[in-house]
């Protein structure tokens, strides 16, 4: 195990765990708006929002796919480390990890008609995120929102699964943005 992967956690797990818990539901209820978030240092190169998220929703039940850009020894360590989410294949994970490029989409579970709440939910770190490209419509969305999103093709043909298909969070930096399946893209 790095050494480095004993750093890096929440100070104040309690209070830190549940503010970002909040920021995360937020932001997954009002898709587009961007929240801003602290208290994880993890390695590069995963964001700050993303080790917020990753404290957050990880745990030993929860397993994680690394995209090859993040699929790092220090990296791996500090999320066993302070989560014990087990490293798995994408087929297998809950969530999944990475750049846009390195997270395959079509390898994930969507959910079943039984449990389309058994759906992975992939943490996409993204260079820049703002409120501008993409217009999102749908549930908690006044009338439309709009988000840098990398691309529109496999979110539109996401949405077309509903209610099966994949659930985002995207993060750069300190700040994350959540797209539900329910959001309308385009």
């Amino acid at each position: 195990m790095h050494s480095g992967a004993l750093s890096g956690g929440f100070g104040d797990a309690p209070i830190d765990a549940a503010n970002a818990f909040r920021a995360v539901m937020n932001a997954l209820a009002r898709p587009g708006d961007i929240c801003e978030v602290s208290g994880a240092v993890p390695p590069a190169p995963l964001s700050v929002a993303a080790g917020v998220v990753v404290l957050t929703l990880c745990d030993p039940d929860t397993p994680i796919y690394l995209g090859q850009h993040h699929d790092r020894p220090d990296l791996r360590d500090w999320i066993t480390f302070h989560t014990g989410a087990p490293i798995v294949p994408a087929a297998r994970a809950m969530f999944g990890l990475g750049l846009w490029a390195d997270l395959p989409l079509a390898d994930f579970a969507p959910g079943t008609p039984e449990y389309p709440d058994r759906s992975a939910t992939l943490i996409v770190d993204l260079p820049v995120l703002e409120n501008s490209g993409t217009l999102l419509r749908g549930p908690g969305i006044r009338d439309y929102a709009l988000l840098s999103l990398p691309e529109t093709a496999a979110f539109e043909a996401n949405g077309r699964l509903f209610p099966l298909g994949l659930d985002f969070i995207f993060t750069s930096g300190a700040r994350l943005a959540g797209l539900p399946r329910s959001t309308r893209v385009g």
